[in-house]
């Protein structure tokens, strides 16, 4: 069988398959525009803009759908292609096209001459990357996975190092790959254990085999470290504060925001759908995993000084809760508890959609921030919504979002991963009974550091006044770029305020995994979302926002009835002291101090104080990550020592080296004979 040749079951597989097809030739297409640089940015990177407007709707119209399969004739001979669309690569697809549309459109605007790569190869890498995604959820054997999941990282290996002439860039690079690789090895070991010994690498021969406990738990310890290592969790995440900052703005945005959701999307295939076995103690251990993540990437963030850096933090920290989420999908999913189950995976699944949406809205108002400012240092901006207000007013919608606020998408995901703690009752093991409330509560703070950190973000960068006089000079976003960003503010919105009607999309996709469902118990409460019962909780996202306009139109009406004409305008009191200046304002690093202090063991701490003999006294503060230390410096200082010693035998005497073989082939026949 192959796709592309019937027209009536695969219609929409073949559909999807023709954009990313389309994405392929439009990466093509800039070889041969190389530096054509205005062709590149102003047609083929709208082009591809259009091409994920269409795969979302493709993948919308996918979920709830009958699954559809296809053998194309590429690849090796006897390991051709084995496609699958289902709700869950449906829903993935979806967010893939939705948020890669924005970032592509905004793309178009933001690429600029002098990159480091050319024009038309970068346009080349960013839609290979693309398409490589949605080919990693298509794909229903182990060989194409592998095959999408390698081409995804060389890529996005090649786009992280696009401005390649700078060593920094390059040893983040170089990082990056690193730790993908790892990675993947773990996860090719982890289809080569669950296919059980037979020599059939497809999903649907994995999802026949009964494995013994032991091995289930070998297959997913080994998807657990591969996918979470593409995911940046705890603690093969130094790849991820390094790497984005290094990138562009909008190949970090497709990283974060859509790249790091392919890890997720593979953990929940292999273990709620390739492995036929579930045990509590994995939920238990990625509830432990997840929470440890989730708190260092916070932590890290709120002491950040660089504004990509805290973004790439905040990604760690959500990826944390992600893998809370599934942990307690799995726990109830373990013991039969099929609504609480649909209830934590329904929330991992909206939050991987908000995430995608906000933080690339986030990385994208960066990247605006610093094609404007050349400066990316927190400590050298400020007041910037005088001078950018189209990006200020839309990057306020991803802060908002992110920090967990009502009415907008961030808040919901949040909220209903708070209801599957509450509503956990009846654990028959003592420990997750114990755990669990312990979880919630650091969640909750969690929550909390995480609004802290937006807040640091947002009022430093766009409030009070400027720290640098360049600022000044500040100008705001472009028409393509301004357009990418509505695109994902009004997403951020759609998902804050229609709950119930998304929760109904998502329903398909619990269906599958979990068997159950919230559709229809939310869309018996219309506007109102009580995922159990309204007497037990529930939210109003348009009550929520009514009551906002309400409360803001009251103020207005309050103040011109009995304070109109009355108000003056004056330079801030500033307690007394009118002469205020840039320098007297809260700094990003004395923002961060009270986290410093709190949470000290977390850190790494290097302090540079000052001396009677420096003519420019400053005080310096760099903190690094322990694991770092730990884990990273001991195998890097073991690898050169291995390499040293191997080294000796490198002498460039043929005779030796023939000695060296003549060894090795004695030593094989000995065994062989044996």
């Amino acid at each position: 069988m192959s796709s592309l040749a019937s027209y009536g079951q695969w219609l929409r597989l073949d559909w999807m398959l023709m954009v990313v097809g389309a994405w392929l030739l439009v990466g093509v297409a800039g070889l041969f525009i190389l530096r054509r640089f205005v062709l590149v940015a102003r047609v083929l990177f709208p082009i591809g803009g259009l091409l994920g407007l269409a795969l979302f709707g493709l993948a919308l119209g996918a979920l709830g759908g009958t699954p559809e399969v296809a053998v194309l004739p590429v690849g090796l001979p006897a390991l051709p292609f084995h496609l699958r669309l289902d709700s869950l690569s449906a829903y993935f697809l979806m967010v893939i096209g939705g948020a890669g549309a924005g970032i592509s459109v905004f793309a178009a605007g933001y690429f600029r001459k002098g990159e480091g790569t050319p024009p038309g190869l970068l346009c080349l890498e960013y839609h290979i990357f693309l398409a490589s995604m949605a080919g990693i959820v298509l794909a229903d054997d182990a060989y194409s996975f592998m095959v999408m999941w390698e081409t995804m990282a060389l890529s996005s290996f090649f786009l992280v190092t696009a401005n390649h002439r700078i060593r920094e860039v390059r040893s983040a690079g170089y990082l990056y790959i690193v730790m993908a690789h790892v990675g993947a090895l773990a996860v090719l070991l982890c289809f080569g254990v669950l296919q059980a010994n037979t020599g059939d690498y497809t999903f649907d021969n994995m999802r026949t085999q009964a494995l013994t406990s032991f091995w289930a738990s070998v297959g997913f310890m080994l998807a657990l470290f591969g996918f979470g290592a593409k995911a940046g969790v705890l603690p093969v995440h130094v790849w991820l504060p390094e790497a984005h900052p290094a990138a562009p703005s909008p190949v970090s945005a497709m990283m974060s925001g859509v790249m790091l959701n392919t890890a997720i999307y593979g953990l929940l295939r292999v273990s709620l759908d390739l492995l036929h076995l579930r045990l509590w103690w994995w939920g238990a251990l990625l509830l432990t995993v997840g929470l440890a993540t989730a708190m260092v990437g916070v932590v890290f963030a709120a002491v950040q000084t660089d504004m990509k850096r805290l973004l790439a933090y905040s990604s760690i920290e959500n990826m944390g809760l992600l893998f809370v989420s599934m942990g307690l999908t799995l726990i109830f999913a373990c013991y039969g508890m099929k609504p609480l189950a649909a209830l934590a995976l329904t929330a991992t699944l909206y939050h991987v959609a908000s995430h995608a949406w906000f933080k690339s809205l986030l990385f994208l108002g960066t990247g605006s921030v610093l094609h404007a400012t050349s400066e990316r240092n927190l400590g050298k901006l400020g007041g910037l919504i005088r001078t950018m207000p189209w990006v200020g007013w839309l990057t306020l919608l991803g802060v908002l979002s992110s920090a967990g606020l009502p009415p907008l998408g961030g808040f919901v995901s949040e909220w209903l991963l708070l209801q599957s703690f509450l509503f956990t009752t009846g654990l028959p093991v003592p420990l997750l009974t114990m755990l669990i409330p312990v979880v919630a509560a650091l969640i909750v703070l969690v929550a909390a550091l995480a609004g802290y950190t937006m807040v640091k973000f947002f009022g430093v960068i766009f409030l009070g006044q400027p720290r640098e006089d360049k600022l000044a000079h500040a100008h705001d976003a472009g028409a393509w770029e301004r357009a990418g960003m509505v695109w994902l503010g009004l997403g951020c919105v759609a998902l804050g305020l229609l709950p119930t009607q998304f929760i109904q999309l998502i329903d398909p996709v619990t269906q599958q995994l979990v068997h159950s469902g919230l559709g229809a118990r939310v869309a018996a409460s219309n506007w109102l979302l009580a995922p159990s019962s309204p007497a037990q909780a529930s939210y109003g996202p348009a009550i929520f926002l009514l009551g906002i306009l309400a409360s803001f139109a009251l103020a207005y009406l309050l103040v011109r009835v009995f304070y109109h004409g009355r108000m003056r305008r004056g330079l801030p009191w500033a307690c007394g002291f009118p002469w205020v200046t840039a320098r007297m304002q809260d700094t990003a690093e004395g923002f961060g101090q009270p986290i410093r202090l709190i949470f000290d063991p977390f850190f790494r701490m290097k302090r540079e104080l000052p001396t009677p003999f420096d003519e420019q006294p400053y005080y310096r503060v760099t903190i690094d990550d322990h694991f770092w230390h730990w884990l990273y410096v001991p195998i890097v200082d073991l690898v050169n020592y291995l390499a040293r010693l191997f080294g000796v035998m490198q002498q460039g005497r043929i005779a030796v080296y023939l000695l060296y073989s003549f060894l090795t082939l004695i030593a094989t026949l000995l065994v062989v004979m044996q």
